[in-house]
């Protein structure tokens, strides 16, 4: 634990700040990211340069750091020639290297408690052929459990502070990750990616909400990796329907082109925002694709300013 108090503890007493997108960070760095594994393929090859994502985070004013493992799967790492076991140390080590930044910090005057999120991304990611936006794999909850547990026992097995369940597109596959934390020891969030008041799959966000409502790992519900533009709706219903503390971030505001494997259109994220959303039920406020550690500094002044 990087903290002596848990992170549904601090969400009790108040605001927390997420960080922001990974990949936009290393690429910043000058990082190709031009591969199916995504940020995943640095575990690997260069573990380094994801601290030091971490770090610029931690810095900018980010209490919560996501790991790389979003694109982290046996299957994918297996396409690519990497065995199981090398696999699963490679799924432990986001979990380390998060930690590594947090000691970091620790080292560079950050004093505030700092917390590790173990990214576990949908099915559709390690796809990586834009399916997460969509859902509807044409697999049962059953199946998509059974694709989810051998990595959650991994990430679990790794301490984290928390499991980040996130960008779920479909309310099927939030089951079958709802069913695949039971038993794990370690607490989760669950947040979907929406267009409007409905999942990517269609799904009304209330019944799709309703799901986590009596899960008690649980300690959050909500959005990310949406327009901040469907945030305020979505915390108003996912505060109302689970009564649990909410969490969102969102993208800046450009959409993903999955053959081109490019962003496009204006960026439109605005910090200023983010009160809005803690009014409406927000504990947990970050940013997601294309979010750096500027627009994260400024998330955490305004939250500060709130306290």
């Amino acid at each position: 634990m990087t903290s002596t108090n848990t992170l549904a503890e601090a969400l009790a007493a108040g605001p927390v700040v997420l960080d922001g997108g990974m990949s936009n960070q290393l690429e910043a760095a000058g990082h190709d990211l031009s591969d199916e594994l995504w940020s995943a393929r640095l575990l690997a090859e260069r573990p380094e340069a994801i601290t030091e994502a971490h770090l610029a985070y931690f810095e900018a004013g980010a209490d919560v750091a996501i790991t790389s493992s979003y694109q982290a799967t046996f299957e994918g790492f297996a396409r690519r020639g990497v065995e199981q076991d090398r696999a699963a140390e490679l799924l432990a080590l986001s979990v380390e290297l998060a930690r590594e930044a947090a000691r970091q910090a620790r080292g560079k005057d950050v004093t505030r408690p700092l917390w590790v999120a173990a990214s576990v991304g949908p099915y559709g990611a390690m796809l990586a052929d834009g399916s997460e936006y969509r859902g509807r794999y044409g697999l049962s909850v059953d199946e998509l459990e059974r694709f989810h547990r051998p990595r959650l026992e991994v990430l679990a097995g790794a301490r984290p502070d928390v499991l980040a369940l996130e960008t779920v597109p479909d309310a099927d596959e939030a089951e079958a990750l709802l069913r695949a934390v039971r038993g794990l020891g370690v607490p989760a969030w669950l947040s979907y990616s929406v267009a409007g008041d409905r999942t990517r799959a269609g799904q009304p966000l209330e019944e799709a909400f309703a799901l986590a409502a009596d899960a008690d790992e649980v300690i959050a519900v909500g959005v990310n990796c949406c327009a901040p533009e469907d945030v305020e709706r979505a915390v108003e219903i996912a505060a109302r329907v689970t009564g649990k503390p909410v969490v969102v971030y969102p993208n800046s505001g450009e959409a993903w082109d999955a053959k081109a494997r490019a962003w496009s259109g204006e960026a439109g994220f605005v910090s200023e925002q983010v009160e809005a959303w803690r009014a409406s039920g927000a504990r947990l406020i970050g940013g997601c694709c294309r979010v750096g550690p500027d627009a994260i500094g400024s998330i955490a002044r305004t939250l500060s300013a709130a306290r």
